[in-house]
């Protein structure tokens, strides 16, 4: 049993609300009985006290019931106890033989307050326990049940069933709409995010990554602390780029040179998701001094699924060219989007490879191209081209069908 019953929410508040106006309708109800029954009554002045006491219950309640923090155990322990009170005094005053003809007692509905209490601040179980407990005292000051006896104790029941189902649904439609909400809110922090980032991407372009990538460029073929500086300005250009675009790491399949932000070149910067993934950033990712990449102006979208595979083939074939291309060799990638088909090109101008050398490597297990590149690619349904003359540099195509879903369909 929880400690605080009542969702403290916007939706219950109409039916706290309903229960503050039924407990005011009843008691107008009880009033107006005693004043046409009052001569019946075996000792109608005794429950001039127990009226006043009814009336002032009544609007102590419906404060408190309006308040959330207050709608806890002790407010319904005591609400109970109250009109357990009229109950049992009702033989005193009507007198046990108009009890036992099946006259209602002085509280009549007044008592289905708690009941329906018990039933918006806990749901079905409360509502039924508390109507089980007035029942019982209700039947135990009459000394033979009939008909007219059972039937309040039966509509309680009911009452506390129905009204405990509807706060139960409106409790979790509570839950969900304050889930959709957070996730609203999340998704602006997470728009607002990116425009900030592209901002920051346009003014860094503009500035700070245009004059590194002139230095690399000017100084790459010079000596000393000018080839140097040279060499730095490109590695911190790469990492500045890096850091302008989106981009998360799923885990590679070996270690690999380390491209200029520290990241090395076979670990593809997207992460498996269910949505749909720019490509771009994904190739982006590996921009460093020795590669450079071009792609589309309009985002390249793919499956998580199929972007993550392509990245991780792309960082094998990178790798492999930084890794066995020579000291000296740079490496191109391009994007091409087709109607069709995506290709992703990685082209080096390193010592190549000479005929037969994949074979030889794939028979001695070492299995980089033949698995990290073209079973991956092979596995999302695409090919590999391999094209490659000793000192003439290797040119590796990357083709996969595009994605038959639409981008809404990842959304």
């Amino acid at each position: 049993m929880r400690q605080s019953p009542a969702p403290v929410g916007t939706l219950i508040v109409p039916l706290w609300r309903a229960l503050a106006v039924f407990r005011f309708t009843a008691l107008g109800y009880v009033l107006v009985l005693y004043v046409r029954n009052a001569a019946d009554y075996a000792h109608p002045l005794v429950a001039v006290p127990v009226l006043l006491g009814m009336i002032a219950w009544t609007v102590a309640a419906s404060w408190a019931y309006a308040r959330p923090h207050l709608r806890r155990w002790p407010l319904l322990a005591v609400d109970l106890f109250v009109a357990l009170v009229p109950l049992l005094v009702s033989p005193w005053i009507i007198g046990r033989p108009a009890l036992a003809d099946g006259v209602p007692t002085i509280a009549v509905a007044w008592l289905a307050g708690p009941v329906l209490a018990w039933a918006v601040a806990g749901g079905r179980r409360l509502g039924v326990t508390a109507a089980l407990v007035l029942t019982a005292a209700d039947l135990a000051v009459r000394d033979r049940l009939n008909e007219s006896s059972v039937t309040p104790g039966v509509l309680m029941l009911l009452a506390g069933i129905a009204v405990g189902h509807v706060a139960r649904l409106i409790g979790a439609a509570e839950d969900r709409l304050q889930r959709a909400v957070e996730l609203e809110a999340a998704t602006r922090e997470l728009a607002a995010a990116t425009r900030e980032r592209e901002r920051l991407a346009r003014d860094i372009h503009d500035s700070v990554l245009q004059v590194l990538a002139m230095v690399a460029r000017r100084g790459a073929d010079l000596d000393g602390e000018a080839g140097e500086l040279a060499r730095l300005a490109g590695e911190q250009e790469a990492a500045l780029r890096a850091l302008v675009t989106s981009r998360v790491t799923v885990p590679s399949d070996r270690p690999a040179a380390t491209a200029a932000d520290g990241r090395t070149a076979a670990d593809p910067p997207v992460a498996l998701v269910a949505g749909p993934v720019d490509l771009r950033s994904v190739v982006n990712g590996y921009v460093s001094s020795r590669v450079s990449v071009a792609t589309p102006a309009d985002p390249v979208l793919l499956p998580g699924r199929l972007a993550a595979e392509l990245g991780a083939a792309l960082g094998a074939a990178v790798d492999n060219a930084v890794r066995h291309g020579g000291p000296q060799a740079r490496v191109w990638v391009l994007v091409e989007e087709e109607p069709d088909a995506v290709t992703v090109s990685i082209r080096d101008d390193g010592c190549g490879i000479r005929p037969g050398r994949l074979a030889e490597a794939a028979a001695q297990g070492r299995l980089g191209v033949s698995q990290s590149i073209e079973g991956r690619v092979a596995e999302i349904g695409g090919t590999v081209r391999i094209v490659s003359e000793p000192g003439a540099g290797t040119e590796i195509e990357l083709r996969v069908p595009s994605p038959d879903t639409t981008v809404e369909e990842y959304g």
